[in-house]
């Protein structure tokens, strides 16, 4: 085992043997990871206690954030910075001793001690679903914007992963199962088109619907595919991508043969076909939405934190 494996898995059996968990708890083993690189090792414990509140040196909000902010994660991991954990004062002399212990046996590489809570921090961002809140004060388009906003962020956060691109997908899908009333066939979001037998994303009788966050000339190619089949293509997209493809669209002369669905618009309209005529209404159908999305991540998906959650304003 190398040293850094050997070092994450004493991480790891520390933070079990301590339910460093939550994200108040995550928090304390960031500020004094940083602590132990300005005051260097062996740590004392004693410093590390606020005189007043009896509570531990810099654990909040501010400097959790900044240790975070080294690492591209913007996301607040805790309102508190875990000021307001149970526990962190002992917890605090634990991982104290737990470094000083590690530092003792041989050279500490503080940059990979940081490196193992970082991603404690990933995964637990990564397990939270998304958050969906409907507001009264807001238009469906605007609430669905937000949604797909924070879907981008998680992405950022997550590199290499494809979570605006999945969800756009899933609800898409969702949507058509809602509005028709029977069953579509989904795919994972990871399951490229080609190869597979498929002319879309979604297949429903002559309609080839293709779902992409970024349409590009590929795609228009393969609309005129869908044409030459005698299938209608439709892209589903948004903000941006939809005036790209239809420009894109234009230049291939099938603008008019090619529907351009901008999807925020498109699910705002879909939610007032429904019972939309009262704020009930309007909340029972973004319920049902939400409810056949979850149910399609469930089948077709491995990462429950793709789920969206319903929210009131005030969550």
């Amino acid at each position: 085992m190398s040293v850094s494996a050997s070092l994450h898995a004493a991480l790891a059996s520390f933070a079990e043997a301590q339910g460093i968990r939550s994200k108040g708890a995550l928090c304390l083993p960031l500020v004094v990871t940083d602590h132990a690189r300005t005051m260097g090792l062996p740590l004392d414990p004693a410093r590390l206690r606020t005189g007043k509140e009896g509570q531990v040196l810099g654990l909040g909000k501010g400097k959790v954030q900044q240790v975070l902010a080294r690492h591209g994660i913007t996301r607040v991991l805790a309102e508190e910075g875990g000021r307001t954990s149970r526990g962190s004062l002992g917890k605090m002399s634990a991982y104290v001793a737990f470094l000083n212990a590690q530092a003792a046996a041989g050279p500490l590489d503080l940059d990979d001690v940081e490196a193992f809570w970082i991603a404690q921090v990933r995964s637990f961002f990564s397990a939270k679903p998304l958050v969906l809140r409907l507001d009264p004060s807001l238009s469906l388009r605007s609430i669905f914007r937000g949604l797909f906003a924070q879907a981008e962020a998680r992405q950022k956060e997550l590199q290499g992963t494809m979570v605006l691109g999945t969800v756009l997908q899933h609800l898409t899908g969702a949507m058509l199962e809602v509005s028709l009333g029977q069953p579509v066939a989904h795919h994972s979001a990871s399951t490229k088109d080609e190869g597979q037998g498929r002319p879309g994303d979604f297949d429903i009788g002559d309609l080839a619907v293709h779902v992409s966050t970024a349409p590009g000339e590929a795609l228009i190619r393969k609309c005129k595919e869908n044409l030459a089949a005698g299938l209608r293509p439709v892209i589903v997209t948004r903000g941006r991508g939809a005036d790209v493809a239809a420009g894109l669209a234009e230049n291939a002369q099938i603008a008019d043969r090619l529907d351009v669905l901008d999807a925020e618009q498109w699910f705002a309209s879909g939610i007032l076909e429904h019972p939309g005529s009262s704020p009930a209404g309007r909340a029972a159908a973004v319920t049902a939405l939400l409810h056949a999305y979850n149910t399609i991540v469930d089948q077709v998906e491995t990462d429950p934190s793709l789920k969206i959650e319903l929210a009131s304003p005030g969550r």
